[in-house]
């Protein structure tokens, strides 16, 4: 009887050394063939179980190499907020409060502050974030909602891609309220299809300019625009004064600077933006609802469409993921952070916070709106001027 032939097993890499497993026929050593394959199963057992444990030793590093990296690069440095608006508004407000209070949640601890570029509605600060701004997170922004629709009506002026932007967190959406003041000579949308009233605004990308604008242009409301205030500040103030009747207003603002003014019926909202109404003001309806066009009704929510995204955070296009995840973890952070709920609350800024991921739809959906309805609200749009650039400085 010839002998059984010997065959060498496979050859494998276990923690740093090589293990011959070699294969002998049954019976040799007393084993039956079952047996033989028990045990070489034993061993592809303890070989996946090596191999597990290396892999985990090489991934599990790799995490926390990351988060080191982001703190090393936050470390000592100060994250600013760009704002295309002046102080005293509610983009104003959220900001504060994110310097005031991100910058413990973020790894390296960064000192945080806000720094202002106003001018044409935030136009102006989103070009110099898109184009000149440091692109390495050390700059982020809290800019209009309305960046995507601009991006589309008006190309020459929106030189920005928004679905490239690195959206980091929403404090609030951002439905504006049509107010008008007492004494007013037409004091509800209704009276203002026939009644002529003053309407203050910023720049052609805010939403102060934009929906009364195209109400009048395409709905034939009597709306005479007196646009070029420097923020909501200066346009609260004419209303205050009467130089305007009317202002478009983040409804945030009105909450948090003209609240006791609203209870005391020196202001009423007539009208809203927005894609649904605001919980907070449900009585007061939709500008669509109360126009009444099919054709004027598809605008109002294109230009709308950027409400839900509200008064958020993001980063330009560019900027390393890693560090945007670590903005949005801090974000998450932040926003259920019991002294940060306390101090907005004090601050009267409504929360109702979205996190980044989230956010990205919004403007995706406004920057799909078929082309009928853009050429639609570029009518709308047409005749703007900044025709009133000193309104609001003091006398």
């Amino acid at each position: 009887m010839r002998g059984a032939r010997m065959r060498a097993g496979p050859t494998v890499a276990v923690g740093g050394s090589r293990v011959a497993c070699q294969s002998r026929p049954a019976g040799a050593d007393g084993t039956s063939k079952q047996e033989g394959n028990a045990n070489m199963k034993n061993i592809r057992r303890v070989v996946l179980g090596f191999g597990a444990a290396a892999l985990a030793a090489i991934v599990a590093p790799t995490g926390a190499a990351q988060a080191d990296a982001v703190a090393d690069f936050y470390k000592g440095r100060t994250l600013t907020i760009l704002l295309g608006h002046p102080p005293g508004g509610s983009y104003d407000l959220y900001a504060q409060l994110a310097a005031l209070h991100l910058g413990q949640y973020i790894p390296g601890k960064p000192n945080v502050i806000v720094e202002h570029r106003p001018g044409g509605g935030g136009g102006l600060a989103a070009a110099y974030l898109f184009s000149k701004a440091p692109t390495d997170g050390s700059v982020i922004a809290l800019l209009p909602e309305t960046l995507a629709a601009t991006q589309l009506m008006d190309p020459t002026r929106g030189r920005w891609d928004m679905r490239k932007v690195n959206y980091i967190g929403s404090f609030s959406d951002s439905n504006s309220a049509y107010g008008v003041r007492k004494g007013a000579a037409a004091t509800t949308i209704e009276a203002m299809k026939t009644t002529t009233v003053n309407v203050g605004c910023t720049g052609r990308t805010s939403a102060s300019a934009q929906t009364p604008m195209i109400a009048r242009n395409l709905a034939g409301l009597k709306f005479n625009m007196i646009c070029g205030y420097r923020g909501s500040g200066p346009y609260m103030l004419a209303l205050a004064r009467g130089e305007v009747d009317m202002i478009v207003m983040n409804w945030a603002t009105w909450y948090a600077k003209l609240a006791d003014q609203l209870k005391a019926g020196e202001y009423k909202l007539v009208a809203q933006t927005g894609l649904e109404r605001n919980e907070d003001i449900p009585d007061v309806p939709l500008i669509q609802e109360v126009v009444g066009d099919e054709k004027v009704d598809a605008v109002f929510r294109f230009m709308a469409g950027g409400d839900p995204i509200g008064r958020a955070l993001f980063g330009a296009p560019g900027v390393q993921q890693d560090r945007i995840a670590a903005l949005r973890t801090a974000f998450d952070k932040m926003v259920k952070d019991p002294a940060f709920v306390a101090d907005a609350k004090k601050r009267q800024a409504l929360l109702r916070p979205k996190p980044g991921a989230k956010l990205d739809q919004y403007a995706a959906e406004v920057l799909r709106t078929p082309k009928e309805v853009v050429e639609l609200a570029k009518q709308g749009m047409s005749g703007y001027q900044a025709n009133c650039p000193d309104c609001g400085k003091k006398k």
